[in-house]
């Protein structure tokens, strides 16, 4: 049954990927192909979401390099599924990590955000839950950016998309985000975020 209601999350991971959801430009030739090739992830075995803005995504990593590596690195290495919820250092405050395990919610329980000084790596470790996405600049500020906690909070329609185990999703500032969302046949996941410092 289980394998049966997996499945059927996979079909509508696929189903609901839509390139359009982020404020994002086609990424040139050499770039698509760096992100197709998954180089930079050196064995682990997750992969993006078809969603992530490539080209913001290939400029981060080459300003960055040394601290993506280790957030790759760290979920490579680390036994995910017997980790405990709690927060965990990776590098300082260039990328940390929040896990988390607890049930999923109704839509109008959840709220829309984004960040300016951190980029949310989001990976469902096990569940599922629902994920929708919009540009910041097609979506409505609610309530202004709060530089203490990193956040500003929107309404927006989005595009949603179905987080389960193998796929992880990138949220950078320019992509209002709302997760936790509940999905037919999962209420309740465990998540891990990273947070990745982002560089101007």
């Amino acid at each position: 049954m289980k394998k049966i209601i997996l499945s059927a999350l996979c079909i509508a991971a696929l189903l609901s990927t839509n390139l359009t959801a982020f404020a994002q430009t086609k990424p040139d030739a050499k770039t698509q192909k760096w992100f197709d090739g998954h180089e930079y992830l050196d064995g682990l075995k997750l992969v993006p979401a078809p969603s992530t803005n490539t080209a913001e995504f290939a400029r981060q990593y080459k300003l960055n390099k040394a601290v993506w590596d280790k957030a790759f690195a760290y979920l490579k290495n680390t036994d995910l599924d017997k980790l405990p919820v709690g927060k965990y250092p990776i590098d300082g405050e260039n990328v940390f990590a929040s896990v988390t395990d607890n049930p999923t919610k109704p839509y109008e329980k959840t709220a829309w955000e984004s960040h300016k000084k951190y980029i949310d790596l989001q990976y469902v470790i096990q569940g599922a839950e629902g994920i929708t996405a919009n540009p910041v600049a097609a979506s409505k500020v609610t309530e202004p950016y709060n530089e203490a906690k990193d956040v500003a909070h929107y309404e927006a329609d989005g595009t949603q998309y179905t987080a389960i185990p193998g796929t992880f999703y990138l949220f950078f500032p320019a992509d209002a985000h709302r997760p936790n969302i509940k999905v037919d046949g999962a209420d309740h996941d465990k998540k891990i975020v990273l947070k990745i410092k982002y560089v101007e």
